[in-house]
């Protein structure tokens, strides 16, 4: 795997997926494998998908400073793989908690992006998440699913304040729009991926101003995809909507039973979707 070495001389790590002009892909989990994004569904078909493993995750090395695992610390290993890379502008996508990232590194760099891709984007950078009765209707719209009760009691519980690792391993179907073999397998591979103690930091004290954010969003000229899922949970469509609206020029694209892993769910129409927009 190629690397390159982060500001604080941290070296990390990137995998490339496929030909033609690069993509750079930001994981999230927050702080998570890059290994669990594949190829995206087959977009690597498409374009050449750099795949960044964010420092301490995959191949890329712990940092001597773990409070450089905070979102907002991390633009800058962003900013120094396209210096590395040799590029003028990037074309950025970001799932999840990359996402985050994703948008941080464009409020503070708007010229060094080219197409941005948000992916089930958290919204945590901007201060837009689903508040409690969101998710319950979200969970609510699952009503016909076997595993429906026990994801509604788990959700119950962690919604006051009781949440138990068992709690939240019941919420895993909501985060695929059908929990069969294939989601199931995606699924397990989370907990071996995940750096836990740095995922504790990344989205920790400080790593966010979301006024800042979003009043400097309003300058990236950049094209701009946010895909949503139709089933999900943690950034339902009309949060997606709203992450768009601070950008000049985004639309929204919300992918049919779809929840928080579109390339998982139906990978030919996210692939069609993404492939689309970025070229």
């Amino acid at each position: 795997m190629p690397t390159f070495a982060a500001p604080d001389g941290t070296t990390l790590a990137y995998r490339v997926l496929g030909a033609g002009t690069p993509v750079v892909c930001l994981p999230g989990g927050p702080m998570r494998d890059a290994a669990y994004l594949g190829d995206l569904g087959g977009l690597a078909a498409h374009r050449s998908l750099l795949v960044l493993d964010l420092r301490g995750t995959g191949a890329s090395a712990e940092p001597e400073d773990p409070g450089t695992f905070r979102c907002d610390r991390q633009v800058g290993d962003v900013e120094a793989l396209r210096a590395n890379l040799g590029l003028e502008t990037l074309d950025l996508l970001g799932h999840s908690a990359g996402a985050s990232l994703a948008m941080r590194y464009a409020a503070a760099r708007p010229r060094r992006v080219g197409r941005l891709a948000l992916i089930t984007p958290s919204a945590r950078s901007v201060a837009s998440e689903p508040t409690p009765d969101r998710r319950r209707e979200s969970i609510a719209r699952r009503a016909a699913e076997p595993w429906h009760a026990a994801v509604a009691a788990a959700y119950e519980e962690i919604a006051a304040g009781r949440a138990t690792s068992a709690a939240w391993a019941a919420l895993a179907p909501m985060y695929y729009g059908r929990w069969n073999d294939t989601a199931k397998a995606h699924h397990a591979t989370e907990s071996a991926q995940r750096n836990a103690r740095a995922a504790r930091r990344y989205n920790s004290e400080g790593a966010f101003d979301p006024p800042r954010t979003r009043a400097q969003l309003a300058a990236v000229t950049a094209p701009v995809l946010v895909l949503a899922g139709e089933l999900d949970w943690i950034t339902p469509p009309d949060i997606a909507a709203a992450i768009a609206a601070l950008f000049p020029d985004a639309h929204t694209v919300t992918q049919h039973r779809a929840s928080h892993y579109p390339w998982i769910d139906d990978p030919a129409a996210f692939t069609e979707t993404v492939a689309k927009f970025l070229s």
